[in-house]
């Protein structure tokens, strides 16, 4: 879950806005670092996400207005500008916290464990997985139920059409762009506790694995992207637990399979 939430609208951005932001990965770490950051001034996990969503969207809001609207329609300008803004944000980490890694701790009220019969179920991954299908249910709620997500799935497939409607797109890819960055912040602060460290290069590690995830699950597909997650997510913790040498290795392995036998991924372009 916290993947998808990295990867979902990754996945939307390049399905409707055709870009390819490298970036992406920043917006995660940043999140997860304000967020830990409030969470540990105020003592409340849920000020903590809160903090975290807000310098996303900020981050998101500054970002596609300062650094992508001028690009936009230049792959090659894209990722070397994201690439370079990756890099910017993660330096900008190290400024403002340090470049030492911080403990992310575990909310009191989250710590433990429930069982029920031979089965343990630990209390802050049942909380992420929880949260992971509120974020899943409310976005295919927004891109099937809304004049928004209309739009949105109207522009992935055909975004001239739209903008001959007098709809105005560059608008929508602001605020798409806005609300992908509040939900990579989201899966940067709960990643803190989950893995109780984070550190100023965490935004690159995870980048490349909600690329892998967008290419897989296809390119503005909801859907897609969670069932690509679980996938990635569930394989690696069986090949790290059985041949942990492997373990990313498979993860290209199976972006290498879906690529040669469903180059579209594992839903089309701009299904939900």
């Amino acid at each position: 879950m916290l993947i998808f939430l990295l990867a979902v609208d990754l996945s939307l951005i390049f399905g409707l806005m055709d870009v390819l932001n490298f970036a992406h990965g920043g917006l995660f770490a940043w999140g997860a670092f304000f967020g830990i950051w409030a969470y540990g001034k105020t003592g409340s996990f849920g000020l903590g996400i809160l903090g975290a969503i807000i310098i996303g969207i900020i981050l998101g809001f500054l970002m596609e207005r300062l650094i992508i609207k001028p690009v936009y329609g230049n792959h090659i300008q894209q990722i070397l500008i994201t690439l370079g803004v990756m890099l910017v944000l993660s330096e900008m980490l190290k400024v403002v916290w340090g470049a030492n890694p911080i403990a992310a701790k575990t909310p009191d009220w989250l710590e433990g464990s429930w069982s029920v019969a031979s089965l343990v179920f630990i209390k802050y991954r049942m909380f992420v997985i929880l949260i992971g299908a509120i974020v899943f249910a409310a976005v295919m709620f927004l891109m099937k139920k809304t004049r928004f997500g209309l739009i949105i799935r109207a522009g992935v497939m055909d975004k001239e059409m739209v903008q001959a409607l007098g709809i105005d797109v560059r608008k929508i890819f602001m605020m798409t762009f806005m609300f992908g960055a509040a939900l990579a912040a989201l899966g940067g602060v709960l990643l803190g506790p989950y893995s109780g460290v984070i550190y100023s290069d965490m935004g690159a590690q995870y980048n490349i694995l909600a690329f892998i995830v967008v290419v897989i699950g296809g390119m503005g597909s909801v859907s897609g992207t969670l069932l690509a997650a679980l996938l990635i997510s569930i394989i690696g913790a069986f090949m790290a637990y059985y041949v942990p040498d492997l373990s990313l290795a498979v993860n290209m392995l199976i972006m290498a399979l879906v690529l040669l036998f469903k180059p579209t991924g594992l839903f089309k372009a701009g299904d939900a």
